[in-house]
């Protein structure tokens, strides 16, 4: 492989980077052959980008189809507030073009599905696994078994994070870890459960070392070992992992040759009583109308109270999803009860909670506060 030259304004940009004796002028010029592929630019994505970037990865591409929100600012240091609303590959791109201009940024503005992820994975040396959300997981983890390339695995979880590096050609994959997805209604989403800000940085910081590990073939990669990081105690354990022999995509008998339906797969884990109900469900315009004609219903909040705080619909009373067994007392059986949270996830569990308990005339509003503030009221505060 012939390795590209760097040029003097690239030799003193990496001057410290070549006074170490595992990176060097090869080194770096591994680093500039390189192409890395970048899965969502959001909490994890936005420092792995930066660093690789900044490391001097020659070619990245990121792939994400959102937009910036107010509420990614506390963690997705990628952007600034200027950047709202913004498409989040036009603004990463412009930051990190910013920070390297030597590099080439490649933009995939699309949700990676089992229908694009081979022909989008296999330009690319390594991908960095920045998602959010189980289906994309296993999909990432799949592809990249498939095309022999390693995963460079992050999670986060309001104050604790995990790191691995899963790669099926050389030990064990992310299915070894966890075989088959959660259910999906113990798995709460960021908005639910929420994420200190910096721990994104230090995940994604570490993934982008491994990243850089690998593309140096120095140090020892995370492959085969899951590091769980707390950042309440800043203590950092280790877990080591091996291959599951009846594994479907890396065992001895793999069954799988080709990427599946993931959102199926992961959906698949949810009981049946989970499945969606139209009639469990009223719309914000109803409720609406029920409010205007001063119909007898309570209208309850099941969010927390800082949510509560942002926005709510007047009137409404108040009782977090997770005080709700505790005080469903103080809810009239004989009442007519509209259940909402930020989107409706919540909200209908509380609903099905409230009628498996005796209260019959319950239902949960459609799209949540979200829709109410974009379709019913514009004055209360969306985040």
């Amino acid at each position: 492989m012939v390795l590209p030259g760097l040029d003097a304004e690239e030799l003193r940009r990496y001057a410290r980077h070549l006074s170490l004796p595992e990176v060097g002028i090869n080194g770096q010029q591994r680093l500039k052959a390189a192409r890395v592929l970048l899965i969502g630019v959001g909490g994890l994505g936005s420092p792995a980008g930066l660093y690789l970037a900044a490391a001097g990865v020659g070619t990245l591409g990121l792939v994400d189809h959102d937009v910036v929100d107010q509420t990614n600012l506390h963690r997705q240091v990628l952007y600034g507030s200027a950047d709202a609303g913004r498409s989040k590959l036009e603004a990463g791109s412009r930051r990190l073009r910013d920070l390297n201009p030597h590099i080439e940024i490649r933009t995939h503005d699309t949700r990676l599905t089992s229908a694009n992820a081979l022909e989008i994975l296999r330009d690319y040396d390594i991908v960095v696994d920045g998602s959010d959300n189980f289906p994309t997981r296993y999909l990432v983890n799949d592809a990249c078994a498939l095309l022999g390339k390693p995963d460079v695995y992050g999670a986060i979880h309001r104050f604790e994070g995990q790191v691995s590096v899963f790669w099926a050609a050389r030990g064990p994959c992310y299915r070894c870890l966890y075989r088959d997805p959660p259910p999906p209604e113990l798995v709460p989403s960021c908005e639910q459960a929420g994420v200190l800000g910096v721990l994104p940085g230090i995940i994604g910081s570490l993934q982008a070392a491994e990243a850089i590990k690998l593309i140096l073939g120095a140090g020892e990669s995370l492959a085969g070992r899951l590091l769980l990081v707390d950042a309440l105690t800043m203590r950092f354990r280790e877990m080591k992992l091996t291959r599951d022999p009846d594994c479907p995509m890396c065992g001895p008998r793999r069954t799988m040759t080709e990427l599946i339906d993931y959102d199926a797969f992961c959906a698949g884990a949810a009981p049946a009583p989970q499945q969606r109900n139209d009639t469990m469900e009223i719309s914000v315009q109803e409720v609406r109308d029920k409010l205007a004609a001063r119909a007898p219903i309570v209208v309850l909040d099941v969010r927390q109270p800082w949510e509560h705080q942002i926005g709510h619909i007047a009137g409404s009373t108040l009782i977090p999803l997770n005080e709700l067994p505790a005080r469903m007392a103080e809810l009239d059986a004989s009442a007519e009860i509209v259940t909402y949270c930020h989107h409706g996830g919540r909200a209908m569990q509380a609903a099905r909670f409230l009628q498996a308990n005796g209260y019959g005339n319950v239902r949960s509003m459609a799209g949540g506060i979200e829709a109410w503030s974009v379709e019913i009221d514009p004055s209360v505060e969306r985040y």
